[in-house]
């Protein structure tokens, strides 16, 4: 029998000891497959298969991008996805963004409820989700504290703050001061802000969720700018032709309502034409600090100064600009450790013909560009990458890579013959030593087919243990990508803090596996207008648990558990230890 030990100051609740013994062991029968080789000396990808069950899963959606000729410019934009358990049921749900046309023609989102048996109902209607919005992005989190999870919808024109009532959402953003600003134009007309991504993370460390949503350009229907690239039709603009404008931060003040304190807190870039934002804690201070991204603009690296204050320190730590001192196309983001030895390394996606960044931290506030070096640059300078994701794909114990891939411009092969509109997504194994090599033609399937991808999620769908995809597609359809492996083993953990903040959003677990140490953040944000789920995976390979769980809980406090057995996902609650687990199913 396995047996969990605990710190001596842990102390475990009668109600914890009684779910533990009706809970299940592990059936820890399910080894990695026969092909699939494990071991620190593997030079060559795993043939993991991932499966487009879209159709079988009962996933009928389509993107509306309000094209009609115009070639307006959110038109490129397309919209993100969500995977989250909105009903608290243990299974992931999909929520789908879709945008409305410029005529009044209505194009709802959709949310599929997951019934855990490989297929999801659209209860969109019973929800109250059935309106339509020129919509964006959305990040997931239980802002107000009573257990439930809610949305904060990103859009062109006033933000969505859905909160959750008992599985059926209501818009408070304007009650709750987060529906965002406006601008006004030289002929006097005011528009709203043009939001992209955001994130939920406690800044200030009072244990409320304060947010972050990131802000693009200042576009309306009447400064459309005309634009060709043949000089004969129009085309779409692209972020210079157009001013910036600032992110927006605000602070929950607990009682539903929220501050916003951008100038107070050191936020105000009016300069910033952004599209993603990725959270992490850079020094290993407790404090959240922030990557956001822009478009053709100088990144910004957000350094928590405590109190609610940051510091923008991108051009100073080497991720405002590419080698040559020119600002990328700035689109998705995501952080990890590429080789498990606590060095972050932040990937951003970019334009065609500018290679993806991979930023590799050489001190706590200064990173150097180690795409090169991971053999990204040939393989990633002809797609245009939007939406981008770690994970552990074949859950070897270390984080892979997935890049969701498409242009904006329709007609861009006619004058750039090597530059296709739709684009195969690409996946990269990490082979360790810092090299993350393209799989995408041995993986196969969706991923050596032409794309117009945009928002990309990940998560495990049917509770088997091993990462699934969700990707979106810019006036397309959406796809749903069970993985099959062959992987290894895992533990899949499910954090619960103490309140307010009981999605425990910012907390981070080391998993010492072998002697080699796997760390992440449970956290928001991150990839491109797309919500990942909190859960964390980790992949173990060939071994039978982790030998040592360290969590540091958003509050600073800090447990330890050890010999945690693979092959199932464990709840875990700040100072009561494993309150349930699941064996993953078969």
């Amino acid at each position: 029998m396995i047996k969990f030990l605990l710190l001596a100051a842990l102390v475990l609740s009668c109600g914890e000891d009684e779910a533990r013994r009706e809970a299940p062991a592990p059936d820890y029968t399910k080894a990695p497959s026969a092909d699939y080789a494990v071991g620190r000396g593997r030079k060559e990808a795993p043939a993991v298969r991932f499966v487009d069950i879209t159709a079988a899963a009962g996933i009928d959606f389509v993107h509306e991008n309000g094209a009609r000729g115009d070639k307006w410019m959110p038109e490129t934009m397309g919209s993100g996805c969500a995977l989250f358990d909105h009903d608290g049921d243990g299974d992931l749900d999909l929520l789908l963004v879709n945008c409305r046309g410029w005529h009044g023609a209505a194009a709802a989102g959709k949310l599929y409820r997951n019934d855990g048996g490989g297929t999801f109902a659209d209860i969109t209607a019973a929800a109250g989700l059935d309106f339509s919005v020129y919509g964006m992005g959305a990040t997931i989190a239980d802002y107000d504290g009573d257990g439930d999870p809610d949305i904060y919808l990103t859009v062109l024109g006033p933000n969505l703050l859905l909160r959750n009532d008992g599985g059926r959402y209501s818009d408070v953003a304007a009650v709750a001061g987060v529906a965002g600003a406006t601008w006004r134009d030289d002929a006097g007309n005011d528009s709203p802000e043009w939001s992209t991504g955001a994130a939920w993370a406690d800044i200030d460390g009072d244990g409320w969720l304060d947010l972050l949503a990131t802000n693009y350009v200042r576009w309306s229907p009447e400064t459309d700018i005309y634009t060709s690239l043949d000089g004969k039709e129009k085309s779409y603009a692209t972020p210079q032709q157009y001013p910036g404008s600032t992110p927006r931060l605000y602070r929950n003040e607990g009682d539903g309502t929220f501050a916003e304190i951008t100038a107070a807190a050191g936020l105000s870039l009016p300069g910033g034409k952004s599209m993603g934002v990725a959270m992490t804690d850079f020094e290993g201070d407790g404090l959240i600090d922030l990557v956001v991204t822009n478009d053709t603009q100088p990144n910004f690296l957000l350094r928590n100064l405590g109190g609610g204050r940051f510091e923008e320190r991108g051009l100073a730590a080497g991720i405002g600009y590419d080698e040559t001192g020119r600002a990328r196309a700035g689109m998705g983001v995501d952080i990890a450790s590429v080789d498990n030895d606590g060095v972050l390394s932040i990937a951003i996606g970019n334009f065609s013909r500018e290679a993806l960044s991979l930023y590799r931290q050489a001190g706590a506030e200064v990173f150097v560009d180690a795409a090169g070096k991971a053999r990204l640059v040939q393989e990633t300078l002809r797609p245009l990458t939007f939406g981008l994701r770690f994970f552990d794909y074949d859950l070897d114990g270390r984080q892979d890579l997935v890049l969701a891939n498409g242009h904006i411009e329709p007609e861009i092969n006619s004058v750039q013959k090597e530059i296709d509109y739709a684009q195969p997504p690409q996946l990269f194994w990490n082979a360790g030593g810092g090299q993350l090599l393209d799989a995408s033609e041995k993986t196969g399937g969706l991923f050596v087919e032409p794309l117009v991808a945009r928002g990309l999620a990940v998560g495990d769908i049917d509770g088997d243990g091993d990462l699934d995809l969700v990707l979106t597609t810019n006036g397309g359809p959406a796809y749903l990508l069970r993985n099959e492996g062959p992987t290894g083993y895992a533990v899949a953990l499910d954090l619960t803090g103490k309140a307010p903040n009981l999605d425990a959003v910012g907390a981070v677990v080391k998993a010492t596996v072998g002697g080699a140490t796997q760390v992440q953040m449970v956290r928001t944000g991150s990839s491109y207008l797309s919500h990942s789920p909190l859960a964390l995976t980790f992949g173990l390979g060939d071994a039978e648990g982790i030998d040592r769980l360290e969590i540091r809980w958003p509050d600073g406090a800090e447990e330890v558990l050890e010999d945690v057995v693979a092959g199932a996902r464990y709840d875990i609650a700040q100072g009561r230890g494993i309150v349930r687990q699941q064996a993953f199913a078969r």
